[in-house]
């Protein structure tokens, strides 16, 4: 693991700042963070560039949601009163942006796909530092979530959890996947990835066969999550978090399906599910006030540079 072009961040240079032990993308700090109700004058959908391949979306606790593309990299900025943005981050030739999370500090943490973590400053777009987790080919850093002192990433094809340290200086770790954890060959397992309610581990969805799991942080034992209500969470990807409420977007079923989780994480009971026409293969989803947001990467659709892509809210 090999960090490129090491850089101190603004968390850094500012002399440090607390963290919490709670996700920053999920749970109450969240929901405290941007409790304000959007308008009901705020757009329900935007488009995104023709040919961007979307697939990743951040929010913080100001409305403007952050999109990454697959195409190139690109991370674009669009303010949510008006729908209207840009590029923050201009893409380059083999970049991969997917899944995003934001810190509060405003660095967003992204997963690069082949084998790269990248840290971004929100602001002004620069790349701080870039961490070369794995090899580039044969692995896939499929999607990030902030607890405690590090940003965790999947991988998609590897049983392994990497934290990358927020703002500090110290050392990637690589937490192995063991316990009820079934790693299948050749699909994507490990993916959308956020806090447990008590902010002592984490919630990995593995998509294929469609399984949820709590992880400990202390030793990367997975226990399977048992489902009341469903079968299984197939196609799952994105995962977002409120309190004891865990939203699973299905991608390729054009479905979120709203789970309540109990104190330690161990059953989470199917409570309702949420589809929309405006939806096509939506991936993850990110929450301001009493919306998510989430982006249509449309898996099942043409992905050239004159698809079309968009981004669409749906209250909770």
């Amino acid at each position: 693991m090999t960090r490129i072009h090491p850089r101190p961040t603004r968390r850094a240079v500012l002399g440090g700042a607390a963290l919490t032990a709670v996700a920053v993308t999920a749970g109450p700090g969240t929901a405290n963070a941007n409790s304000a109700k959007g308008p009901a004058g705020w757009p329900t959908a935007f488009p995104l560039p023709d040919g961007f391949l979307p697939e990743g979306i951040a929010i913080g606790s100001r409305p403007y949601a952050y999109v990454g593309s697959r195409a190139d990299g690109a991370i674009h900025r669009y303010d949510l009163r008006t729908g209207k943005g840009g590029v923050l981050s201009e893409g380059a030739a083999g970049r991969v942006s997917v899944g995003l999370k934001l810190d509060h500090d405003g660095l967003l943490y992204v997963a690069g796909s082949t084998g790269v973590a990248r840290v971004v400053d929100s602001r002004t777009g620069d790349v701080m530092t870039t961490y070369q987790l794995t090899p580039s080919t044969g692995h896939f850093i499929n999607d990030v979530t902030l607890l405690g002192d590090r940003a965790w990433f999947t991988d998609s094809l590897a049983a392994v959890l990497y934290g990358v340290p927020r703002g500090r200086s110290g050392e990637v770790t690589a937490l192995p996947l063991t316990g009820d954890w079934v790693q299948t060959p050749g699909v994507n397992n490990a993916n959308g990835i956020v806090g447990t309610p008590d902010g002592h581990g984490l919630i990995v969805i593995s998509s294929n066969p469609g399984r949820l799991y709590t992880v400990s942080l202390r030793t990367g034992r997975a226990r399977e999550v048992a489902l009341s209500g469903a079968a299984d969470v197939a196609n799952g990807d994105g995962l977002f978090r409120i309190g004891r409420t865990l939203y699973v977007v299905q991608n390729r079923l054009n479905l979120i399906s709203v789970f309540d989780l109990d104190a330690k994480a161990t059953t989470a009971t199917l409570r309702r599910t949420i589809t929309d026409p405006r939806f096509d293969v939506p991936t993850t989803a990110a929450r301001f006030g009493n919306r998510l947001y989430l982006v249509n990467a449309r898996f099942t659709s043409p992905q050239t540079p004159d698809t079309t892509f968009s981004a669409v809210a749906v209250s909770v």
